[in-house]
């Protein structure tokens, strides 16, 4: 592949419009620009999770695997009629789910976001993912959207709560309970 970005500025922007895959151009605040520009968000704060510390192998596989798919889902956003994340990859994702939930103690309490660096870099990524699911289904009730890309995205921000109590516990013992009782 050569150099697909020559020149990073272009001007055809400055009209308040953004090109499409397919090269058609939308305005910025479009719901496709919404959602694809939201999942991108999610890679970006995975990204920072991945950054802030020393990670478990298991856990920085599979957030290295999910940022490359988050692109590939991003183009099927981005592109319309195409079609990239598959219903294996949302199986894959709920077995890595299975796995590390089967390490923790159940739930009995609401968690806080934190627990040390990584996990609430994590939180903050699950909350940028559910939005993402949240423009994705704005746009998929004006428009066509597979299914499987919605479905990628929760079991998403499923998998990064887990993996995010994974984390608080490697980093601080414990998970931030939320008392509900303060007063």
């Amino acid at each position: 592949m050569g150099n697909r970005l020559s020149k990073i500025y272009t001007r055809t922007g400055d009209d308040g419009t953004t090109g499409l895959g397919d090269g058609s151009r939308v305005p910025k605040d479009d719901a496709r620009v919404e959602a694809y520009g939201s999942v991108d968000e999610c890679n970006s704060a995975i990204g920072v999770v991945l950054a802030v510390g020393s990670l478990p192998a298991d856990v920085r596989d599979v957030l290295m695997t999910v940022q490359h798919e988050l692109f590939d889902l991003g183009g099927e956003l981005c592109i319309p009629g195409h079609r990239a994340i598959q219903a294996t990859q949302v199986s894959r994702l709920e077995q890595a789910l299975d796995a590390f939930n089967e390490q923790l103690p159940p739930l009995k309490e609401f968690i806080l976001p934190g627990g040390g660096t990584a996990a609430a870099a994590c939180h903050l990524a699950r909350t940028i993912c559910r939005r993402a699911e949240r423009r994705s289904w704005t746009l998929a009730r004006a428009q066509t959207v597979a299914a499987e890309p919605m479905q990628y995205l929760n079991r998403l921000s499923d998998l990064l709560f887990v993996i995010a109590r994974v984390l608080a516990r490697q980093e601080s013992g414990s998970e931030v309970l939320w008392k509900h009782e303060r007063r």
